[in-house]
């Protein structure tokens, strides 16, 4: 039988140990279908709902798999979805590979159906390596290369085929002129900075008397070395919401997430120290990092397009995070003086009664933060959790403690709505021995989460562990942009633009042979969630919450506060809500019973 490009497409990914693409079908890639079934569907053809879909279960496969994910679509339309899914990988620094086609090479240029320049398309998502292919002989080259970019990049790359290459005859380059062979051996190294240079970062860290850390998703792999450089400075460690689960909560000088959606103990460690270490993270507000002067800064990322963001860093270390850290261990001064350390374990201990006492107060129905506090201690320790854009996030960010070998992600730099259920897909196929949770608010159930609830009832008896819960924060109002127009621009609620229709989730997952749980008021929580984290199949739990409890950061200014208010004033359809919710949020923060007002007193 003949080889045609599109075997040799598949046979490729085989050969780099791809087991799943994520698609949707078209006549764009019609020979790449026929392949697939002459190759009795491996790598395994996974059929979201949406190609938009597709390439947001490929982010989140290769979040939770450290591989490459890979996706494909049909030419125009088909390609033209990816794009958002394709650009959340790229932003948040994950390797995937979007394999489309494109109409045939005679059609070219003469504005036929379907037609779009897809080379032109995808030069920015895809700017580190996009390729079509107009001749056999350019494979395996051509896609060996996407797949090695991706992987040592931590990008996104496009290899694009036209309809009638994928089924001509596959023919090897030869060993002749213009002819590009290619070979699939791939190997890791993990560079480090030259001594010199950690001496220099030595220098600036054993000279601070309050260290701050920060870190990233790139030092997922560096947990132990961290731990061992802030015991030798009696530093603090606050994470990036992408770093969330490098360092587990349990820690007593973890502060957890910073920034806007972060807690009060990050905040007023980066407001005090003076000298700051970041390692593996990007985070991009600068506001809620030391104020220029304040400190001394090292920074150590793996990347060298990536370092000196941010801040005015003295010393840029690139490397890899965990040779870099176990090199520079002994070369820094154990530090006696540990007020520092006390003073950030205490408030982060403060913190975490005041986030048990805000989860307690009342709402109507229920407390959004009650939600994600009483999910908290029901995590198996090996649940992979995953939360969509909105004010889930903020819940996701301050509420749930990691621990174990817990694994979470967001859509961290896009911030788009609409990966929560996708993303825990792809991590149910790298992962379908372990359970997965996702924190999706109404608006993106509705923007997309619904139809991929399809996409699980068709492949969740596929899986070895069936665990996976889709919780659904039910208010009926699209609530992270209704307190952005509150509080930044002192806006009234717009109803038109904010109001969500109503729909039983539940409901609508049990017509799908899926469980279904409504949880209506504040003590159905927990057991909502019992009875989820238990079932023998993917469960949808709705909670409906209260759209006027604020995510309003605890280290919010009196500008911000201010302008909530006038907007109340200003005729707010929940302005008596905001205003009781707001009130009673922010007393508990100074509430007696504390360890540092028992102190004093």
């Amino acid at each position: 039988m003949t080889t045609t490009v599109a075997d040799q497409i598949l046979d490729r990914l085989r050969s780099w140990d791809v087991t799943h693409v994520f698609g949707y079908a078209g006549d764009g890639i019609n020979g790449l279908l026929a392949a697939w079934q002459r190759a009795g569907d491996e790598p395994r053809f996974v059929q979201a709902r949406h190609e938009e879909m597709a390439a947001f279960e490929a982010v989140g496969y290769a979040k939770f798999t450290g591989r490459v994910g890979v996706c494909t679509a049909t030419s125009g339309p088909g390609a033209i979805h990816l794009l958002n899914g394709l650009y959340d990988a790229k932003l948040d620094h994950v390797p995937v590979v979007a394999i489309v086609g494109q109409t045939a090479r005679s059609a070219m240029g003469g504005n036929y159906q379907q037609e779009v320049d897809l080379t032109t398309l995808y030069k920015d998502v895809a700017s580190d390596y996009c390729q079509m292919v107009t001749v056999p002989e350019q494979l395996p080259n051509v896609l060996d290369r996407a797949m090695r970019i991706a992987a040592s990049r931590r990008t996104v790359t496009a290899v694009i085929v036209p309809s009638d290459v994928q089924e001509l005859e596959y023919a090897a380059p030869g060993h002749a002129f213009k002819m590009v062979p290619s070979s699939l051996d791939l190997t890791w190294a993990a560079p480090v900075p030259a001594d010199h240079d950690l001496q220099r970062a030595a220098e600036v860290l054993n000279s601070g008397q309050k260290t701050a850390i920060l870190v990233g998703q790139g030092a997922r792999s560096a947990a132990a070395e961290v731990t061992e450089i802030a015991d030798l400075l009696g530093a603090g460690a606050a994470k990036a919401l992408l770093g969330k689960d490098v360092l587990s909560d349990e820690l007593p000088w973890v502060t957890g997430a910073i920034g806007l959606l972060g807690t009060r103990p990050s905040y007023e460690m980066m407001m005090d120290c003076d000298t700051l270490l970041v390692v593996g993270s990007n985070f991009p507000y600068s506001q809620f990092l030391p104020k220029f002067g304040q400190a001394r800064a090292v920074q150590i990322d793996i990347d060298p397009t990536m370092v000196g963001l941010r801040y005015p860093f003295e010393v840029n270390l690139v490397g890899d995070a965990a040779a870099t850290l176990r090199r520079l261990v002994p070369m820094l001064t154990r530090r006696d003086d540990r007020s520092w350390r006390d003073d950030i374990e205490a408030k982060v201990q403060r913190w975490w009664e005041v986030m048990q006492r805000r989860a307690t107060t009342s709402a109507d129905p229920i407390n959004p933060e009650l939600v994600l506090h009483e999910l908290s201690p029901r995590l198996p320790d090996d649940a992979i959790v995953a939360s969509d854009s909105g004010s889930s996030a903020n819940w996701y960010a301050r509420h749930l403690k990691f621990r174990g070998d817990m694994r979470g992600s967001l859509s961290g730099t896009l911030a788009t709505m609409g990966p929560g259920v996708p993303y825990v897909i792809g991590a149910k196929f790298g992962h379908p021995d372990r359970p997965c949770v996702a924190i999706v608010g109404d608006g993106a159930m509705q923007m997309n989460g619904i139809n991929e609830l399809i996409t699980i009832s068709k492949y969740w008896q596929d899986w070895a562990d069936p665990r996976m819960v889709i919780a659904v924060l039910h208010n009926n109002d699209l609530n992270q942009v209704t307190w952005e127009l509150r509080a930044m621009g002192g806006s009234p609620q717009f109803l038109p633009s904010q109001h969500l229709p109503d729909f039983p989730y539940a409901d609508y997952a049990r017509s799908l042979g899926l469980g279904g749980v409504l949880a209506a008021k504040p003590d159905e929580v927990a057991p909502a969630w019992e009875q989820a984290l238990q079932a023998d199949r993917p469960c949808v739990v709705e909670f409906l919450t209260d759209p006027a409890v604020p995510p309003i950061p605890p280290h919010a200014t009196w500008d911000q506060l201010e302008k909530a208010l006038e907007s109340i004033v200003r005729g707010d359809s929940d302005r008596v809500d905001v205003i009781k919710e707001g009130v009673k949020s922010k007393i508990q923060e100074f509430l007696p019973g504390t360890k540092e007002e028992d102190s004093t007193s």
